[in-house]
């Protein structure tokens, strides 16, 4: 079939095999080139098949040498649709991990289950032994609790009062204005619940009874902070509670971890293009004049520049890790540099349907988003006919 991209609002429900693969080509040849990384040896990459949690296993892999092992969710072709980019773009990197001599396996399924950890267990048990990395990068809607049954569905609401600002349609470039209702006391804690810390603290306990974790094992979720044109919608919004919940967690994880030697991080990251970026309003459209300020500068980054810096400027250094306050990794530097965010709020009070184009990188934030499913990418022949059937060599169901 000829895959072309089909959206539908902030999704794509069409992935391109051939466009995901030259992407992730494209990661591992900027990690190649940059110097090796003296870090972990067995990975386990929970969220793995796209944005930080791929480019962390790339970073692993290629950087360090790493053994790896992927948790996700995706699904593979079925009657004539196409996979989904993170299937896609899980067989790309198990095709380069094998023929780099590196181990790497795929655990397929719900991450939030007990029965997926226990898989995973077993997976880690056989293949590696240990592991002395576990990377948490799931990003869901909605959660079950294994042990209670009871589904939550995260929200994207303000706290205490309405919330308007700009928003913008990335796919028209219409500049509107927004308003948000509050979220209720029900709605920010089951959002707590889907995006705190609670499943990540599962995952590491069961790693832990299970005899699977190195003593000096390193953990690492990822947060966003943001600047104060997004604050009310995120930082200090629904979300940002479970934000707090999530570096907690951390906290509560060092006091079990750190006695043997093991460290549990949050690490709060730049602004980027993701699905779930794209689903916040107001977010986009400060990205794109984030994105055209930080590009004028030279201190654009994405998910594999990103990822590299944690490895190798951060958390295997050769140092101490450097830290903030709330002993955070921080990876947003850059974004929050007061002379980025000076220029990016001079160009918000300006912003109309207008002058968007001419002000801020919308352009390039809408080829990022069809990027995200392999589409709008050099070098890849979008009107050649490809099996949308594409096997991730060594998945465990």
């Amino acid at each position: 079939m000829i895959i072309k991209p089909r959206t539908r609002g902030f999704i794509c429900t069409t992935a391109h095999p051939a466009g995901c693969a030259r992407q992730v080509q494209e990661q591992i040849e900027y990690v190649k080139s940059k110097p090796a990384v003296n870090g972990p040896r067995n990975v386990l990459v929970i969220g793995a098949s796209t944005g930080y949690g791929l480019s962390a296993r790339i970073v692993a892999a290629f950087g360090a040498g790493a053994n790896t092992i992927g948790v996700y969710r995706d699904g593979g072709s079925v009657k004539g649709r196409t996979a989904s980019a993170g299937w896609y773009n899980s067989a790309a990197f198990e095709q380069a991990a094998e023929e780099a001599g590196l181990k790497s396996f795929s655990v397929i399924g719900d991450a939030f289950t007990n029965e997926l950890k226990a898989d995973t267990v077993e997976a880690i048990r056989s293949e590696l032994g240990k592991v002395d990395m576990v990377i948490y990068s799931v990003a869901a809607p909605r959660r079950t609790d294994p042990n209670t049954g009871e589904t939550y569905t995260s929200t994207l609401k303000p706290i205490g009062e309405t919330y308007t600002n700009k928003t913008v349609n990335f796919h028209t470039g219409e500049v509107s204005e927004i308003s948000i209702e509050p979220a209720t006391p029900e709605e920010i804690e089951a959002t707590v619940r889907v995006m705190g810390g609670d499943d990540w603290k599962s995952w590491i306990d069961a790693l832990s009874a299970a005899d699977v974790l190195t003593d000096d094992v390193v953990t690492v979720a990822f947060s966003y902070i943001g600047s104060n044109i997004t604050q009310a919608i995120y930082r200090q919004g629904s979300i940002g509670q479970a934000k707090d919940h999530l570096e907690a967690t951390a906290r509560q994880m060092n006091e079990d971890l750190g006695s043997k030697g093991g460290q549990a991080y949050v690490a709060v990251c730049k602004a980027l293009v993701t699905q779930s970026s794209s689903a916040i309003p107001v977010v986009p459209l400060y990205m794109s004049a984030l994105y055209k300020v930080m590009k004028e500068k030279g201190i654009h980054e994405g998910c594999i520049e990103q990822m590299y810096r944690m490895f190798a400027d951060r958390l295997y250094n050769g140092a101490n890790t450097p830290v903030d306050e709330k002993d955070r990794l921080r990876l947003d530097d850059w974004e929050m540099r007061d002379d980025v965010q000076a220029e990016v709020a001079t160009i918000w009070n300006q912003l109309s349907t207008e002058n968007v184009y001419e002000l801020t990188d919308l352009e390039g934030y809408r080829k990022e988003f069809f990027q995200l499913f392999g589409f709008e990418t050099d070098g890849v022949d979008y009107e050649a006919d490809l099996d949308p059937d594409v096997k991730v060599p060594h998945a465990k169901y």
